[in-house]
């Protein structure tokens, strides 16, 4: 199927959107207007895009349906500063509920049960419950339509940085103590559980050979995946002859070699599964002597 988005309605494409570039974070903003009263609200167009400095960028959209303007964008036009939250699984739920289209001036914090925390250098509280919030400026807001949809994008500065300390080892941020949440489509989430999560080695220090260097047969391959063959390709290089020839002595190798190509690409699938890229490779490359 092929799209013209043109001919397709805004909740058609926001549907498609919202599925298609996903999982995404959440920003749970916190804002006050000119009056002091708050406002609490999230947000998963968004994302962190710089360190130096630290710069967020979040898109309070206009509303689909009639295309007003949010509360959030309004007060950050009086106010220019947000504090961003980062929540949890204990507590998407009352993240979901302060997404609820109260009347202004109404307080979420008061509506989804969290505490209202008094920030530092920012008007706006943060959450207490949160393991994690941003105190921020915002330095620009970009207009990217006037249309039910359109964009307002969001850019902040973050000027402080509150981690609360069951999510620290060592004075550090610990991945394994956040349990974070995504913002799927329609009404699905994603949690960032152990189950969920996977480890790539990531060629930063390393120069990677490429797929393109693996032997035909090996590129090929009938059982091999895509995943298969970028972390073969990320090694930093082919194995020696003399390597080849130890792993090829054997026993679960000769025995894979006598039954022919199908039994080797199988064992070193195995291999990588368990962790031994170079381990794979070498008995890949034992049929290719």
């Amino acid at each position: 199927m092929t799209i013209d988005p043109a001919s397709q309605s805004i909740p058609a494409l926001f549907n498609i959107l919202t599925t298609a570039v996903a999982p995404r974070p959440i920003c749970f903003a916190s804002t006050v207007d000119a009056a002091g009263r708050v406002n609490l609200s999230p947000f998963s167009f968004f994302n962190v895009f710089g360190a130096n400095p630290i710069t967020f960028a979040f898109s309070a959209s206009r509303r689909v349906r009639d295309g007003s303007t949010k509360h959030t964008l309004e007060n950050i036009l009086e106010v220019p500063e947000v504090v961003i939250n980062i929540i949890d699984f204990p507590l998407v739920e009352q993240l979901s509920l302060a997404s609820t289209e109260y009347a202004k001036g109404v307080n979420e914090f008061v509506k989804a049960g969290f505490t209202e925390v008094g920030s530092d250098l920012v008007r706006p509280p943060r959450v207490g419950e949160a393991p994690i919030a941003f105190e921020c400026h915002v330095d620009q807001i970009l207009d990217l339509g006037t249309g039910p949809g359109s964009g307002n994008l969001v850019i902040a500065r973050a000027v402080r940085i509150h981690l609360a300390d069951g999510v620290l080892t060592d004075g550090k941020l610990d991945a394994a103590k956040l349990d974070l949440v995504a913002r799927m489509g329609g009404n699905e989430y994603l949690r960032a559980s152990a189950e969920a999560k996977f480890t790539i080695p990531k060629p930063i220090h390393s120069l990677g050979i490429g797929i393109d260097q693996l032997p035909e047969a090996v590129r090929n391959s009938a059982v091999l995946t895509g995943n298969n063959l970028g972390r073969l390709g990320n090694l930093e290089r082919l194995p020696t002859a003399e390597e080849i020839a130890a792993t090829a002595e054997r026993p679960e190798v000769q025995a894979a070699a006598q039954e022919g190509e199908l039994a080797l690409h199988l064992l070193a699938q195995k291999a990588l599964l368990a962790g031994a890229t170079e381990e794979a490779l070498r008995v890949l490359l034992v049929g290719g002597r």
